[in-house]
């Protein structure tokens, strides 16, 4: 199957052709946005970000307007791997390294609430998504498992005692494959269907009086104003507070924002279902599982026995010619029973990459939050986003003040040469992959 090329939105706002969209448990019917209208809080993006601010504070009592470009969980919400793994693309090491104990104390603290909130949301909504327990970082060299072996030291330095290090044959129990000499599992990771998490949150906001518009591309947003104003070919939303959460698919919409992050395509397979035998023998355990790679793959099971398959990484946003002759050499390297498996679906999503690879999260103008910059590690991390954004807008503002001071830098090259520059300096730990150094 041949991936199309992706915009900022779909010409008609439809979904991909994923398996995700095939297997959506709620159909919702949209609705545009038309004319003007007034609320307490606008809030730009129906994905995990945006519904996590919305019900957190619809929560509260805040009177919240969504207004979404295409569909909920259009973005990435609705395509990625559907792995809860805990942490930000930079390691508690690197935040250490860079910016001090303190914040790796603060943030270390925080990496595991996204997937709290996402339990708690699936419970207390009744959200049906499939969700399961566990995950696990597989490793291909004896350099990666000393990588796992410091990532474990590390987080029980800052009282995370949660991974628990595997050797080969640890790890060929839970997972079968011969590819791998050992690994970490994380007891409170795990994965779920997350198109059908981002429309259970959808349903569970407006379960609580908010209102969703979809459809409804922004095009403009007043954020200068002492009340903000987010504006669409249709319509227009006047609000108290207004935030941010297009992410990789906001544009040009903000172009204060347009400059911190750079869009980039990653790419998923799902098989045809392999039925519960040959399922089961090759994931033993049902979690889902990462390499410790720079380039990675991510894979697991889904609830009818599909292998769903993910890795690569395009930057600037544009997707490969074809997905399957991409990614099913490493599908079958992991497991050469998969070997001419047929493939179902194939499609590519975009994530939003900040250079310094931590999410970023503040104000342009006084009352414009933002939040974005996952960098691939969105599931946990736009949930605990939201409930941080929702606890500063309702007046406490000392988690999110923290993020907010968070330095952050322009790619190099602005964004005509960002993508090259940054291509060039994945190649360097490419070769470390491919060396095993």
């Amino acid at each position: 199957m041949m991936a199309r090329k992706q915009k900022s939105y779909a010409g008609d706002g439809s979904y991909p052709a994923s398996y995700y969209a095939a297997s959506r448990n709620i159909i919702r019917n949209p609705v545009k946005l038309e004319g003007r209208i007034e609320t307490d809080i606008c809030i730009v993006g129906a994905g995990y970000s945006g519904l996590s601010t919305a019900i957190h504070l619809a929560e509260k009592g805040y009177k919240v307007t969504v207004v979404e470009g295409a569909q909920v969980g259009w973005g990435a919400s609705g395509r990625n791997g559907g792995q809860i793994v805990n942490g930000l693309n930079a390691g508690l090491a690197t935040i250490e390294r860079r910016y001090g104990e303190d914040a790796a104390r603060f943030i270390g603290g925080l990496v595991q609430e996204g997937g709290r909130i996402i339990r708690r949301l699936v419970s207390q909504y009744r959200i049906d998504c499939d969700l399961k327990p566990g995950n696990i970082y597989a490793a291909y060299t004896g350099a990666h498992m000393k990588e796992l072996e410091a990532k474990q030291a590390l987080w029980r330095k800052y009282g995370m005692d949660d991974h628990q290090l595997l050797d080969r044959e640890a790890l060929r129990k839970l997972v079968n494959s011969e590819a791998y000499c050992g690994g970490m599992l994380d007891t409170t990771g795990g994965h779920m269907h997350p198109l059908n998490l981002v429309l259970g949150e959808a349903r569970a906001l407006e379960d609580l009086g908010g209102v969703i518009y979809e459809m409804s591309p922004v095009t403009r947003v007043d954020h200068e104003s002492a009340r903000p104003t987010v504006y669409t070919d249709g319509g227009e939303v006047s609000a108290r507070i207004v935030v941010l959460c297009g992410n990789a698919y906001l544009g040009d919409a903000v172009p204060k924002l347009a400059t911190r992050v750079m869009p980039v395509s990653t790419q998923m397979i799902t098989t045809a279902p392999l039925g519960e035998e040959l399922a089961h023998s090759l994931i033993p355990s049902d979690m889902c599982v990462e390499d410790v790679r720079y380039i990675l793959d991510y894979f697991r099971l889904s609830a009818d026995k599909r292998m769903i398959f993910g890795g690569g990484t395009v930057y600037g946003g544009t997707d490969p010619a074809d997905v399957v002759a991409k990614l099913r050499p490493n599908l079958e390297k992991v497991f050469p029973r998969l070997k001419g498996v047929k493939i179902d679906y194939a499609w590519s999503g975009n994530f939003a990459l900040s250079f310094t690879r931590v999410p970023q999260m503040g104000r342009i103008g006084s009352n414009t939050y933002f939040a974005h910059g996952y960098s691939g590690h969105g599931v946990t991390g736009s949930h605990l986003f939201g409930r941080t954004l929702a606890e500063a807008i309702d007046g406490d503002v000392s988690r999110f003040d923290v993020f907010a001071k968070l330095p952050w830098y322009p790619f190099p090259g602005g964004r005509m040469f960002r993508a090259q520059y940054s291509t060039v300096g994945s190649w360097w730990y490419m070769l470390k992959d491919a060396v095993g150094w």
